[in-house]
């Protein structure tokens, strides 16, 4: 049995199924998915039900774009005009979809094998235990009847700097934000939207998270893999920390990484109109 991790498929289930030929991924195999399993891309109803069909065989976190799928689908946002989730929302599944979809993590973290998987990153100020507790806060409100008013809260950039003191819907949002939606902060967990994901575009005292060391001794072998920044081209350049997201839906490549020996498969986007990555920001989002 081999464990298998994928960046952000995006829609992108073409690439998908080539990526699964060529690792030769079989039933005893597993698949961790790192978020954004939908949007931008020209099949997420596909992706999101051959995810779901692989049942206990598949480990997802989700991404900003899944928790965006479901905001809409509890009449907390609206379409935007670069979504493709036109048909997931119309699909006779979509319940059943969602339902599952909701139920998902936003961490998950193998204590033996000592590997952490999250969409966007962990943020410097907490430890891999903490964020587990604090992604735990949201997956039991997402699981629960509180979900729609969860999402009519979800969408904003502050608190934008962790405190223990921190309650309710921005206890939640700001969880939400470190684990979604993070690129660049300060030491003490400062967060900043305002760089477009290229590195050197933040502001001064603000680093991509990674770049922090982890303030625990004994989380320093603990391997991290994460999504969500394409711009990075699978590259973070940090040590124990892998990025996934290659940027398949804006023309560049579906990433695999084989948890057993860290080895690396990847397949080329076949999308007719490579995207720019640049263009690629986070759902906007104002208070």
């Amino acid at each position: 049995m081999a464990i298998y991790a994928v960046g952000d498929i995006q829609g992108c289930y073409e690439e998908l199924k080539l990526l699964l030929q060529q690792i030769e991924f079989s039933e005893n195999d597993q698949l961790w998915v790192a978020g954004d399993l939908v949007n931008r891309g020209p099949h997420s109803l596909e992706t999101l039900r051959f995810i779901k069909s692989l049942g206990s065989r598949a480990t997802c976190v989700l991404g900003n774009h899944d928790l965006h799928l479901l905001a809409i689908y509890f009449g907390a946002t609206q379409h935007k005009r670069s979504d493709t989730l036109t048909p997931i929302l119309q699909a006779p599944d979509k319940h059943e979809l969602l339902t599952w979809l909701c139920k998902q993590k936003l961490m998950v973290y193998d204590r033996s094998a000592r590997i952490a998987m999250v969409h966007a990153g962990i943020p410097p100020c907490w430890s891999i235990h903490k964020a587990q507790k604090r992604a735990k806060e949201v997956e039991k409100v997402l699981k629960s009847t509180l979900a729609g008013e969860f999402f009519n809260h979800m969408y904003g950039n502050q608190p934008d700097l962790w405190s223990s003191h921190h309650k309710g819907w921005n206890r939640l949002r700001l969880i939400t934000n470190y684990l979604t939606r993070m690129r660049f902060c300060t030491s003490d967990g400062k967060l900043d939207f305002s760089a477009k994901g290229n590195l050197g575009s933040q502001p001064k005292d603000h680093k991509p998270w990674f770049q922090f060391p982890r303030k625990d001794p004994s989380e320093q072998g603990i391997r991290i893999l994460f999504g969500h920044w394409a711009a990075l081209e699978g590259d973070a350049n940090a040590h124990n920390v892998f990025a996934l997201d290659t940027g398949c839906v804006w023309g560049g490549k579906l990433t695999a990484l084989r948890l057993d020996d860290m080895q690396l498969f990847s397949t080329p986007s076949i999308m007719p109109k490579p995207l720019s990555p640049e263009t690629n920001n986070d759902i906007k989002v104002t208070e």
